[in-house]
């Protein structure tokens, strides 16, 4: 694959960044201590856009894997949905300051339904147009490393952008000055959530897929939710996710309540995903060397490592907490690359099953489950330190802050030692998806193929 169409390809990886950040780490603060929306309502808005995308995910997966146009089945997507998101990100980061507090609750809740559907338009067919990209079990591991390698690079913009704009316009961290920095970060967001995603649709030749026999999509939803390793992959990163959508939400009152130095939180935010970029080609080689799933295993021990140690920190623990973020950074590449490789594996034995190709299906079940884990963590997180006291733009009590240690911490050390459990008996591997790819080629030669992932058994 030339490299001018693995960049255009992994390019919007980097934009979808710059919304999901703020969504989840920025927006929760400038809504509830600027804005004045209730913390709780904003965790139900938050949770309640992510159920919506339980029905949009899969129907515009099934709906791209059926498309046929002169432009393919994913390019279309990319082109109609990238003006919507980017209109849509410009108008929640930058609402009008006419709004009162009950108005503004209204604008980011229909803002937010608005902006998650056209993600969901273009980022479903995008993931699936990956799969299709690259065949091969470790060449798709290294076209995501790119693609994802761009997010983390979007991700670490998105979180250093506040302070930059601060700097800019010379105004200080917090307060109603915070209006003004993300009503400037709208008019940068905008162009560039528009124009990667045209890039990809424009730079990219989609792989032609031989027409298959009709399927509905409760069928083949069903049929998706019966592929076993499917099954075990989805719920391992489903656990997995939410213990990572807990930390992502809370960092800023961790750093600010816990560690009582707000002003190094965008540091901290920078360090942790410049780590996970910086280590993403060394997490690609273990993974040809000791495999996909035990890379992935060892990822997550490494987090719960590092995030066991946040649990017992406290004021002024600085360069302990600059560990952790290290530490943990190192986890957070392989958490994004191997798993979403790995479902791309699956989608080949369900090649094998069905007869069919159908990425945007699977991509559109995985996103639920990412969306979902992470609107649990705001939805749960959110309304937990409302009810143990927090005061918006105050000192907190005691409650508080242990509260913050622990759903910042310890329940994410559990949700990770749960999702190994379980991805531990994922059973595809580079031998068995050789198996796989044999299989789907004998059967396309009109010759018998017994199921792969019994071979030896």
């Amino acid at each position: 694959m030339p490299l001018r169409t693995r960049l255009a390809y992994a390019a919007p990886g980097f934009a979808f960044a710059l919304i999901g950040v703020p969504v989840y780490i920025h927006l929760p603060k400038l809504y509830g201590d600027v804005l004045g929306v209730d913390l709780a309502l904003i965790g139900l808005i938050i949770l309640l856009s992510r159920l919506w995308d339980a029905l949009t995910d899969p129907a515009i997966g099934y709906l791209s894997d059926h498309t046929r146009t002169r432009l393919g089945r994913r390019r279309p997507f990319l082109l109609a949905g990238a003006p919507v998101l980017a209109g849509g990100a410009v108008l929640l980061l930058a609402p009008p300051a006419s709004l009162d507090a009950s108005a503004t609750t209204w604008w980011f809740g229909l803002l937010l339904l608005a902006v998650f559907l056209a993600w969901t338009v273009v980022q479903i067919p995008h993931a699936a147009l990956g799969a299709e990209l690259a065949p091969g079990h470790h060449e798709r591991t290294a076209l995501f490393a790119l693609r994802d390698g761009l997010w983390i690079l979007g991700t670490l913009a998105a979180a250093m952008a506040p302070s930059a704009a601060r700097a800019v316009l010379g105004v200080p961290a917090g307060g109603s000055s915070e209006r003004q920095v993300f009503g400037a970060l709208a008019w940068v967001y905008g162009p560039v959530l528009l124009l990667l995603p045209w890039w990809c649709a424009l730079g990219v030749r989609e792989p032609v897929v031989p027409t298959a026999s009709p399927d509905t999509p409760h069928g083949a939803t069903v049929e998706a939710w019966g592929n076993r390793p499917f099954r075990i992959v989805l719920t391992a990163y489903g656990i997995g996710a939410l213990g990572s959508a807990l930390p992502a939400t809370l960092v800023l009152f961790y750093v600010e309540h816990v560690l009582r130095v707000p002003h190094l939180a965008d540091a901290f935010l920078g360090l942790y995903f410049l780590v996970g970029f910086l280590c993403l080609p060394g997490w690609t080689a273990v993974s040809r060397r000791i495999g996909k799933k035990r890379a992935w295993l060892a990822a997550m021990l490494v987090s719960v490592g590092a995030f066991s140690g946040a649990a017992f920190l406290g004021r002024g623990d600085t360069w302990a907490f600059a560990a952790i973020c290290l530490v943990s950074g190192i986890g957070f590449g392989a958490g994004l690359v191997l798993p979403s490789s790995l479902v791309a594996d699956v989608i080949d034995y369900d090649e094998w099953r069905s007869g069919r190709r159908r990425e945007g299906l699977y991509y559109g079940l995985w996103s639920i489950v990412t969306k979902v884990s992470a609107a649990l963590g705001a939805s749960v997180a959110l309304p937990l330190l409302k009810w143990a006291g927090y005061q918006p733009q105050g000192a907190q009590p005691e409650t508080v802050v242990l509260t913050l240690k622990l759903l910042y911490a310890a329940v994410p050390c559990v949700c990770y030692l749960a999702a190994f459990g379980v991805a531990a008996r994922f059973p595809i591997d580079e031998r068995a998806h050789r198996a796989v790819r044999e299989a789907i080629a004998r059967r396309a030669q009109g010759l018998p193929a017994e199921d792969p992932l019994m071979r030896g058994r």
